[in-house]
């Protein structure tokens, strides 16, 4: 079966994709997931669904919970009507549940590997396959894990991190196109980018360069007015000094700033 947590969360099977059906089913699905192939401890999990003030039956309830999850799975998994359903990934194992998600079973793992690569590959200057890693990992993202269904401390941090990690991605790819020359290609990209996370100083910084090296020096000055005003605005705060360093290259015209040449 194919786990997908990046996005609405999905399970596939031989005919189909599938979710769960209730609220808690899914938050319990999502935080074996983010822990596959480890021990969750009932503890763990009791938090996860309820908090820190879980009802009186909490065990009984997750004993029902987790006995569902396994007829859900069991269900995905059938290849025909009729079979026998196949042996579910879910175990039971003192003091808690594992879920076996076998290779390439899960989204995040998948995007996990891919930014990896991209970026060794920057680190290599293999541009091209860096953005190619970039957006293989960026294409795995379907929005926002099991927004608004949960409050636990696992899902809510691998939701923070995964965000996190996609923006970097983002960033990153952007770094590796610019080093190949595709400045006008990023400007629509990064004037989005700079309108949906605008304390995001990277992403202003990238912005004028490629505008610069666009021919366009009077909006990539505009952008650095632009950034420090959101800045003192939102956040009391002058722009980093990377920032400001490319503001002063760009007014001086600064050669460092040119297209590097090939040799």
């Amino acid at each position: 079966m194919r786990y997908e947590v990046l996005g609405p969360l999905q399970v596939w099977g031989p005919n189909g994709s599938f979710s769960p059906s209730a609220p808690k089913m899914e938050v319990l699905l999502t935080a074996l997931l983010i822990r596959a192939g480890r021990l969750v401890s009932k503890e763990q999990l009791t938090v996860e669904l309820w908090g820190e003030n879980p009802p009186r039956r909490a065990a009984a309830s997750l004993h029902v919970y987790v006995s569902q999850l396994r007829k859900f799975l069991n269900s995905v998994a059938d290849t025909e009507e009729g079979e026998p359903a196949a042996a579910c990934a879910l175990v039971t194992r003192a003091p808690g549940y594992l879920l076996h998600v076998g290779e390439r079973g899960l989204d995040l793992n998948d995007f996990q590997e891919a930014a990896q690569q991209g970026r060794q590959q920057l680190r290599e200057g293999r541009h091209e396959a860096a953005v190619t890693s970039f957006e293989t990992a960026l294409s795995l993202y379907r929005g926002p894990l099991i927004e608004g269904l949960g409050e636990g401390p696992a899902v809510t941090g691998m939701a923070t991190w995964v965000e996190q990690e996609r923006l970097e991605c983002l960033e990153l790819m952007v770094e590796a196109c610019i080093a190949l020359g595709r400045h006008r290609e990023m400007v629509n990209l990064l004037t989005s980018l700079t309108s949906r996370h605008p304390l995001r100083e990277t992403f202003y910084r990238q912005l004028m360069l490629v505008l610069y090296r666009s021919e366009r020096r009077a909006e990539a000055l505009q952008v650095y007015r632009s950034a420090r005003a959101v800045l003192r605005a939102d956040l009391g705060l002058e722009p980093a000094q990377q920032l400001r360093d490319l503001h002063q290259a760009i007014l001086s015209s600064d050669r460092a700033l040119d297209v590097p040449t090939a040799v």
